[in-house]
C-alpha cells in the first residue's frame, strides 16, 4: 500500500482544509446533510447490532458497536460528505498555514453544522420513529440507555470525554490521507472510531442522531439536548484544533510553507 509520511499528511489537510474554506453554499449543505446522515446511519447499525446481545457479554458488545459504527466515517471519506468533527481539523490546519480566514472557518463550521444536524435528525425521524428501528423492543432500550448516558455527564465530564473522541476521529481522518487506496483507507479509519465508540466517548454529530431519536420516543426532551451539545461540541474543536492541527502544524510547519490568504472575491464566491 503506498504510503504518505506525516510532514506530506500535514500538507494535505491544509490543502483540503483551504479548498472547504471556499466550497460554495449549495455544495457545503448538500455534503454536509449526507455527512450528518452517514454517521447516523452508522450508529443505527451499531444499536441494530449490540441491542439484542446477551448482557453476560458486558463490554464485548461495545467492541462489537465499535466494529461497524466506522461504516459512517468510511462513507464520508471515500463516498463524499462533510462531517463538522473531521473540519475541526482540516480548516483550523489552513488557517494556521495562512490558506484560509478564521472567518472562513467560522463560516464552514456553521454550515456544516447545520446541515449535519438536518442529516442526523432525517435518519432519527424517518428510519428510528417512523421506521421504528429504535423504537421497538431491545433497540428502544438500547436507545435510550445511550442517550441517558451521554445526557447524564456533566458540564466537565461532556467536554473532557469530548476532547479524546476528537483526538481520535481526526486521527482516522489525518491516517486516511496517508493512504492511496481505498482499502488503506478503511483500515485507517476503521481502528480509531471502533477506539472512540468502544470507549464511549463524545461526538456531536453522534449524539444529534441518538439524543434526538431517543426524544422522539419520548424517553428525553430537547433541553436535555442542547445542555449535552454546548460542551461536546466546544471539546470536539478542541480535540480536533488543538491536540491533532495545532500540535502537527507546530511539528512540520518549517516544512508545510504558507499559502496565499484568500481574497475577497473568493470569500464572497464561497457565500
Amino acid at each position: 500500500m503506498a504510503y504518505h509520511s506525516p510532514d506530506r499528511i500535514a500538507l494535505q489537510i491544509a490543502e483540503a482544509g483551504a479548498k472547504k474554506a471556499v466550497m460554495p453554499v449549495q455544495k457545503a449543505l448538500i455534503l454536509g446533510f449526507l455527512g450528518g446522515a452517514f454517521i447516523s446511519l452508522g450508529f443505527l447499525l451499531d444499536i441494530r447490532v449490540i441491542a439484542d446481545l446477551p448482557k453476560e457479554w458486558g463490554s464485548f458488545s461495545s467492541l462489537l458497536g465499535g466494529a461497524v459504527f466506522p461504516v459512517g466515517l468510511m462513507l464520508i471519506i471515500i463516498a463524499g460528505g462533510e462531517l463538522l468533527t473531521g473540519n475541526m481539523l482540516t480548516l483550523p490546519m489552513a488557517v494556521l498555514t495562512k490558506r484560509a480566514s478564521v472567518r472562513q472557518l467560522v463560516r464552514n463550521w456553521l454550515f456544516i453544522l447545520v446541515s449535519n444536524f438536518v442529516g442526523a435528525i432525517f435518519v432519527a425521524f424517518f428510519f428510528g420513529h417512523v421506521v421504528g428501528l429504535t423504537e421497538t423492543g431491545p433497540f428502544l432500550a438500547k436507545t435510550a440507555a445511550i442517550a441517558q448516558a451521554k445526557t447524564g455527564d456533566t458540564f466537565i465530564q461532556a467536554l473532557v470525554s469530548a476532547i479524546g473522541c476528537n483526538w481520535l476521529v481526526c486521527l482516522a481522518v489525518w491516517m486516511s490521507f496517508a493512504a492511496e487506496d481505498i482499502g488503506g483507507k478503511i483500515l485507517a479509519i476503521w481502528f480509531p472510531i471502533m477506539g472512540f465508540v468502544a470507549i464511549g466517548f463524545q461526538h456531536v454529530v453522534a449524539n444529534m442522531f441518538v439524543i434526538p431519536a431517543a426524544i422522539f420516543a419520548g424517553q428525553l426532551d430537547w433541553t436535555a439536548y442542547f445542555s449535552n451539545f454546548v460542551p461536546v461540541v466546544i471539546g470536539n474543536a478542541i480535540g480536533g484544533g488543538v491536540f491533532v492541527a495545532f500540535m502537527y502544524w507546530i511539528s512540520y510547519k518549517d516544512s508545510m510553507g504558507a499559502g496565499q490568504a484568500p481574497t475577497s472575491t473568493q470569500i464572497k464566491k464561497a457565500g
